[in-house]
C-alpha cells in the first residue's frame, strides 16, 4: 500500500479506509466493509470539484458548453482512465480479474479513492487530488477559439506602454507524460491571472486571456 500511497500522493492516516475504497462487493457485501458507500461521497465530490474547476479555466464559457465538458470528464471512461494511468486497479480487492477490468468498476474504485481521502482528512484534500488527475485531461483546444490571447495581450500591454507581459510557472504537478502546469502572468503585484494546462502554451494562453478580461 505505500507505493500505492506514493502514486496517489496522499498518505491515509486510517490505512483501512483506502483498502475498503479497493475492495469490490463480489468479496464481502457488507457496505462497511466494500467500496460501495465511499463511491457514492466520492462521485458527488468529483462532480462538484470539477464543475468547480471547469468554472474558473473556462470563464467565457456559456453553461451549455461547461456542461458538456463535464460530462466527458466526470463519465465513466475518464474516471477509469486515472484509475489505470495510475495502476490502482493493480491493488482492486475482487473474485477474479476480469472483475477489475470492468471499466464501471474501474471508475466506482476511482470516485471511492476520492471519497476515503474525504473521509480521512477533509475536503481541500480530496479536491487537491481530483485537482492533479483530473486537469491534465482537460484539452484546451476544446473551446474552440482561434483567437491567439497572448498576442493579444502582449498588443494590450504595448498600447499602453507597459513592460512586455512575463509568464511564470508556478506549479507542475502530476507524471513526466501527464503534467498539470500553473502559470502566472501579471500586469503590476495587485492585478495577475493564473491559467491551467497540461503544457506551458496552453496554460499561458488561458492565464493571458484570464489577464485580458481582468484588465477589461
Amino acid at each position: 500500500m505505500e507505493k500505492l500511497q506514493q502514486r496517489l500522493q496522499y498518505k491515509f492516516h486510517n490505512p483501512k479506509l483506502l483498502q475498503q475504497a479497493l475492495t469490490h462487493s463480489s468479496v464481502t457485501g457488507n457496505e462497511r466493509r466494500n467500496y460501495e458507500r465511499l463511491e457514492f461521497l466520492g462521485d458527488r465530490v468529483l462532480g462538484m470539484t470539477m464543475a468547480h474547476l471547469l468554472y474558473k479555466m473556462f470563464p467565457d464559457d456559456r453553461e451549455g458548453s461547461l456542461a458538456a465538458r463535464h460530462v466527458k470528464l466526470v463519465r465513466a471512461d475518464a474516471v477509469a482512465e486515472v484509475v489505470k494511468r495510475l495502476k490502482i486497479d493493480e491493488y482492486i480487492i475482487a473474485k477474479d480479474r476480469e472483475t477489475t477490468q470492468s471499466i464501471n468498476v474501474l471508475c466506482d474504485v476511482g470516485e471511492a479513492i476520492i471519497g476515503a481521502i474525504y473521509i480521512d482528512s477533509n475536503i481541500e484534500q480530496a479536491i487537491a487530488f481530483v485537482e492533479r488527475n483530473w486537469c491534465g485531461m482537460i484539452d484546451m483546444a476544446e473551446t474552440g477559439s482561434a483567437k491567439d490571447y497572448k498576442t493579444q495581450l502582449q498588443e494590450k500591454f504595448q498600447a499602453q506602454k507597459l513592460p512586455v507581459p512575463v509568464y511564470e510557472v508556478l506549479a507542475k504537478v502530476g507524471t513526466e507524460h501527464e503534467p498539470v502546469f500553473t502559470i502566472k502572468v501579471a500586469l503590476n503585484n495587485e492585478v495577475f491571472a493564473l491559467g491551467y494546462g497540461k503544457n506551458k502554451k496552453s496554460a499561458e494562453q488561458q492565464a493571458a486571456q484570464n489577464l485580458l478580461q481582468k484588465m477589461e
